[in-house]
């Protein structure tokens, strides 16, 4: 016998036992009814096969999401299991539920002062909507049926979560260390599993596997931050304030008193558990600011913020990804912050245009993505940036570079070489290019070009232009392609692309063969000859049908050096080559090394070890500075101190 129990937004638990399997859809004829647009008549059913169950998807326009991840086929079914159909949750529960883990629920409902109810949603806990008086105590403040389901599952000791393993009917199983096939193997799997529930066991943690969460973060925090923001919007409303109007100070201060009225005047926000200035900061933040992004984003030693839905957030530091203990307290909450992301430079993001590109005011970079997209919700990435303004003998003291290689690229940037920063993602190419760019004498004249803007140039003659997305109607883009055509028209005398990614790599070459020497742009590509040929393709993607060969002979005479950024395993980024353009033999573009990182393994503290060395090989570019009688030192491609 299999005990579930279904769960859909703002409605009551509902519970079912099943034998021999079931149906799951929106037509009435289906054992457990889901409702939803996107749900089909039959969408998926529930099969016994050996004493074990399966679930099997059988069509529709949602998918069957079992763990957060969609299934044509997966089990067997166990308790650790959650399946989401629509916004119907599913749950394997045992078949009865004892006292002892009632007491939780019990406790957290007295205190937030909510009438008891039994489990399984009989006589299920009523949720009223916030009533408009908001410095009055709300009698009807209570934990929704789902929040006691929830207290229940966090009190239960689970298994860890197994990863997903969806197959086609049919297909054999791939193994896999969390996914049990034999019943003997399901017995080992059980006892590890309750082994594993002693503090002194180490078991390895899975992406979905909850964390130890702060009380601010618990399910009772959460209902208190969704409760005192409605509150605060209310009251709002109540006075009629126009906030749209409101100078962001002015708005702060008024959020901050309406939160301090209603606090003053409500005892259900006064728990042990949450101090009020916790839950004050965490409301105001989720309020007007990005919500539990602000703490993140306020921590210089985050490079990185991931949200991949509303309680997952992940980070980067050192170069390491950990997960992050705080959440936000759903959906509309992270949409929310995505919109006091884009409104203030002009952006939208919405479902006929559900992805976005923008930036904070500190400079970072934002990727938003939203359902229909992103299928566990609202997504975002932040690519932080230093509040200090990097320099060069901050690379060398990070050990990304050599003196010797930083001069090199201070004299190439200085005199006019075309560069090209290569990399992979998140090795530091933008960083590269806002050191050099800086190397740039204040006498030219300077157009960056950009996606969003991120460069950080300090020059006095400078113009930053930056793409524009379409608008509602879809007109009105303006990509990077023709923001590069125009600065052509804006005498310029460098030109610095923030990234090429399409068709503007030809529009970027043949600025740099009519005059505009000493331009930079970055490019994704894991080596210098992968640069090469990354170049092809995106010239290619101009739509002109143009030969190889001609492309070829673009690229050979407009760059001339290319910088090759890595990042390894350990978090350590470092460039591993500095390589010069040399010319072209029997069609095919010749590079030739000046500076190359050599491994030499990995240190105590797991991080890359190795030097960098000069190949002795003097650049033609060098070499014609010579004969220009301009000094330079080429000491440096020896290694003579």
């Amino acid at each position: 016998m299999l005990n579930l129990q279904a769960h859909a937004r703002n409605a009551p638990v509902r519970t079912f036992q099943i034998d021999l399997g079931c149906t799951i859809g929106k037509d009435a004829s289906c054992d457990i009814v889901v409702k939803g647009m996107l749900v089909g008549k039959t969408q998926a059913r529930i099969v016994r096969e050996s004493n074990a169950y399966y679930i099997e998807d059988q069509g529709g326009i949602a998918a069957t999401l079992v763990n957060g991840s969609p299934v044509t086929r997966y089990g067997p079914l166990s308790e650790v299991d959650q399946i989401e159909i629509g916004n119907t949750t599913i749950k394997i529960v045992r078949a009865a539920v004892t006292a002892q883990a009632m007491q939780p629920v019990m406790a957290a409902q007295a205190a937030l002062g909510a009438p008891q109810a039994s489990y399984g949603g009989h006589a299920a806990l009523h949720h009223s909507p916030p009533t408009m008086a908001p410095f009055a105590p709300d009698p009807a403040l209570s934990i929704p049926a789902n929040t006691v389901h929830d207290l229940l599952s966090s009190h239960n000791a689970t298994t860890p979560e197994p990863q997903l393993h969806a197959t086609q009917p049919g297909t054999p199983a791939h193994p896999d260390p969390f996914v049990v096939h034999s019943p003997a193997a399901r017995e080992g799997a059980h006892a590890a599993a309750m082994s594993a529930r002693t503090p002194s066991a180490r078991v390895r943690k899975s992406a979905t596997e909850p964390m130890p969460v702060a009380p601010i973060n618990s399910t009772v925090g959460i209902e208190l931050r969704k409760q005192a923001h409605m509150k605060v919007i209310a009251a709002l409303d109540l006075r009629r304030l126009n906030v749209a109007r409101m100078e962001d100070g002015e708005l702060r201060k008024t959020v901050s008193s309406a939160l301090d009225d209603i606090f003053a005047h409500d005892p259900t926000f006064h728990t042990k558990d949450i101090p009020l200035e916790i839950l004050k900061k965490s409301v105001f933040d989720e309020v007007i600011g990005l919500g539990p992004l602000e703490e993140l984003i306020a921590d210089p030693s985050i490079s990185e913020i991931m949200v991949n839905c509303h309680n997952e957030i992940f980070i980067e530091q050192a170069g390491q990804l950990t997960r992050s203990p705080v959440i936000f307290t759903d959906d509309r909450a992270v949409i929310g912050a995505i919109e006091r992301i884009v409104a203030p430079i002009g952006r939208r993001i919405d479902e006929s245009s559900p992805m976005v590109d923008a930036r904070l005011a500190d400079g970072s970079r934002v990727n938003a993505v939203i359902p229909p997209l992103a299928l566990k919700g609202p997504s975002i990435t932040i690519r932080k940036f230093s509040r200090q303004k990097l320099g060069g003998e901050d690379l060398i003291k990070f050990g990304s570079m050599s003196p010797d290689m930083l001069e090199f690229l201070h004299t190439a940037v200085e005199q006019g070489a075309n560069i090209i920063i290569s990399g992979g993602t998140g090795s530091g190419k933008t960083t590269l290019l806002n050191v050099l760019s800086n190397y740039i004498p204040d006498n030219e004249r300077i157009v960056t070009v950009e996606d969003a803007a991120e460069l950080q140039l300090s020059q006095p003659n400078l113009v930053s232009l930056e793409a524009r997305p379409a608008n509602m109607e879809g007109k009105g883009a303006v990509p990077i392609r023709d923001l590069v055509k125009n600065c052509l028209r804006m005498r310029p005398d460098r030109i610095v692309i923030g990234e090429c990614r399409g068709g503007e790599a030809l529009d970027m070459l043949q600025a740099m063969n009519t005059g505009h020497d000493g331009s930079l742009t970055t490019a994704h590509a894991n080596t210098p000859r992968d640069c090469i040929a990354r170049l092809e393709v995106m010239t290619l993607m101009a739509g002109l049908d143009l030969p190889a060969q001609a492309i070829r002979e673009q690229i050979c005479s407009a760059i001339d050096i290319i910088v090759q950024q890595s990042r390894f395993s350990c978090g350590s980024r470092r460039v591993t080559h500095i390589t010069e353009v040399s010319g072209m033999e029997s069609g095919v573009i010749t590079l030739q090394d000046v500076f190359v990182f050599r491994e030499e393994g990995f240190g105590e503290n797991g991080k890359i070890q190795g030097k960098f060395v000069p190949t002795a090989y003097i650049p033609d570019f060098y070499q014609e500075l010579i004969r220009r009688r301009i000094p330079v030192n080429t000491d440096i491609f020896t290694g003579v101190e």
